[in-house]
């Protein structure tokens, strides 16, 4: 087995992993009720907290809408698992680089003082930007057709 071919299987492996992990996550704390966000969100309201507002109001709206935050935790549980069992990693690779982008930007607009989880996010949308540049000649025909 050539080293390539290893590196692959190891970013699959590393990038799958984390997001079934990610999406395991999502549904191991129980929702929080309305009320409960507004108080929280209360104790953030002070001159310098407003990030830390910030991104409690995004994921708590996010898991108040009652479907966004468990579709979320789905998707990266399926393309993750895809990414794991090597032969459908590729559509795994492709369905997973908008939420890996969606996550970087997350991070650089509302954590950016946080360095090592923009490095961590960052090294996650550069792996699957990776594994979907390897196969390339697979989606270029989907994408630049001749009219």
């Amino acid at each position: 087995m050539s080293v390539a071919r290893l590196l692959f299987i190891v970013l699959r492996l590393v990038l799958g992993g984390m997001m079934i992990y990610g999406g395991l996550d999502k549904f191991g704390q129980p929702m929080p009720q309305p009320v409960e966000v507004v108080e929280k969100a209360a104790r953030f309201t002070a001159p310098g907290q407003e990030s830390t507002l910030q991104k409690i109001l995004y994921i708590s709206g996010a898991k108040q809408t009652g479907y966004f935050w468990q579709v979320l935790g789905v998707c990266e549980l399926m393309f993750g698992i895809l990414l794991v069992l090597q032969y459908p990693a590729f559509a795994g690779a492709v369905l997973l680089l908008p939420i890996t982008l969606h996550i970087f930007l997350f991070h650089v607009f509302l954590e950016p003082e946080a360095k090592g989880e923009l490095l961590q996010t960052g090294g996650l949308l550069l792996i699957n930007m990776i594994l979907v540049l390897k196969e390339w000649k697979v989606l270029r025909p989907l994408l630049w057709q001749r009219p």
